[in-house]
């Protein structure tokens, strides 16, 4: 599976119609069973005044993880309600754009631009001035903890901590 890579700013029409960036469309093409970009999950961030979106392959298997998910009702009952209940399934027209509607608009308060962040296997949808709020706090929280690149490792383990200076 292709991830999403990069930020790009676009414009919101007056009808709520946005482009989905072209390599974002390539991504969720790779991930259709049909090699075309056809349409887009979108949900509200849990964490976020942001909208996340990702492919429709890639919720069904959000739900199969669910599904096998060792975790209590209760909490099983919140992911439905918070992200599978909440989502919409948005057609990407034939020049690239979905149609966001007016509650998902509002919720992340986006009115004339939209940014459209890279987060992995999906992608957020952000009003420009939160995202860059956002990306400035994670800059300094990453900073803080000590995170780089050099800190990912491929095992999935992170690396020991070095020793502190003295």
């Amino acid at each position: 599976m292709a991830i999403f890579l990069s930020s790009f700013l676009n414009k919101v029409d007056k009808k709520g119609r946005v482009s989905v960036p072209a390599s974002f469309r390539g991504v969720l093409a790779k991930d259709s069973p049909e090699g075309v970009a056809s349409s887009v999950i979108v949900f509200r961030s849990l964490q976020f005044s942001a909208l996340e979106a990702c492919s429709p392959e890639h919720m069904d298997r959000l739900a199969e993880t669910l599904d096998q998910m060792d975790i209590p009702p209760e909490e099983k009952d919140l992911f439905q309600a918070t992200i599978f209940a909440g989502s919409i399934q948005l057609g990407i027209d034939a020049e690239g754009r979905i149609l966001i509607p007016q509650d998902m608009l509002d919720y992340a308060g986006i009115t004339e631009q939209a940014s459209f962040v890279a987060n992995n296997k999906t992608f957020q949808i952000w009003e420009p001035a939160a995202h860059a709020a956002r990306m400035e706090e994670a800059r300094k929280l990453s900073r803080a903890a000590g995170l780089s690149l050099s800190s990912i490792s491929l095992s999935g383990r992170r690396p020991a901590a070095a020793p502190a200076k003295e």
